[in-house]
């Protein structure tokens, strides 16, 4: 759920980032221990809804955000009516679609930028012990920047497996997404090691 950072100057933009991720944590922690009913379920997911309105988000970028997120629940849904009851299954299925919705409002309201300070202040007790923090910050920097790239080199191995009329399959579609992935993990390693970074 790492989503693109949509500019604005709502509530949900101004706050710091280590509040918002604050928040989050305890949104998250409070609803595991506090959804127990369908009613509850459904006032979860509108407080996760309403945080979009509230950060003036456009529904397109809404969907962008959730789609990948509601197909899995759909599946996960059907699982748990097998396995246990229908109650049950909204329950679970809401908890987790209002976290991810959470989740979203925030890397939608908070530029990553301002998320690795907030995580290198947050980690700024592990340097005294000799931990190197920056270097930690750099990591979820590369790892942020590459799930964008991973996607788009998905993206454009399936086109290219359209245009050929081939079926899809896990040899067609994942080896080239690999040797990919592989190829710019090299070039990020080159391009560090070229600053003098280990």
């Amino acid at each position: 759920m790492i989503g693109v950072y949509v500019p604005g100057r709502s509530v949900l933009h101004r706050l710091p980032a280590g509040l918002k991720f604050l928040l989050l944590a305890a949104s998250i922690i409070v609803m595991t221990f506090v959804v127990r009913t369908p009613v509850a379920a459904g006032i979860a997911i509108g407080v996760s809804t309403a945080m979009f309105v509230v950060a003036w988000v456009p529904l397109r970028v809404v969907w962008m955000q959730v789609r990948g997120v509601v197909w899995m629940l759909a599946a996960l849904f059907v699982f748990q009516l097998i396995i246990t009851d229908w109650q049950r299954a909204v329950v679970v299925c809401s908890i987790l679609l209002a976290s991810a919705s959470l989740a979203a409002v925030v890397t939608l309201t908070t530029r990553t930028a301002d998320i690795l300070d907030a995580l290198m202040r947050a980690m700024s007790p592990l340097a005294r012990v000799g931990v190197r923090v920056d270097l930690v910050a750099m990591a979820f920097a590369l790892t942020i920047r590459s799930i964008p790239l991973i996607a788009e080199v998905f993206t454009q191995v399936d086109e290219a497996r359209r245009a050929r009329g081939l079926r899809p399959g896990p040899r067609i579609l994942f080896a080239p997404v690999i040797l990919a992935t592989l190829q710019t993990a090299d070039g990020f390693a080159d391009t560090l090691a070229a600053r003098g970074l280990d």
